[in-house]
């Protein structure tokens, strides 16, 4: 699994939810730049800000996060 990468939904979920970078960062503690790297893939959520961005999201973690990996074990 060393070629595994985390993908995620967060842009298209976020736009489904009405909230711009800034809003989703208010409600999950953190600054819109993180909430941008997330987003764009370049910084791997702790479990923690996973789970508040899922619920902040309305959604099951795994909804909003899954594994990229070249198998298909999902």
């Amino acid at each position: 699994m060393n070629d595994a990468a985390l993908g995620n939904a967060m842009k298209t979920l976020r736009a489904e939810a009405g909230l711009t970078q800034a809003e989703l960062a208010l409600q999950v503690g953190v600054t819109r730049k993180t909430i941008n790297t997330v987003e764009n893939g370049v910084f791997i959520p702790s479990a923690l800000l996973a789970l508040k961005i899922a619920r902040a999201l309305g959604q099951k973690v795994d909804n909003v996060f899954w594994i990229q990996d070249g198998s298909d074990n999902s």
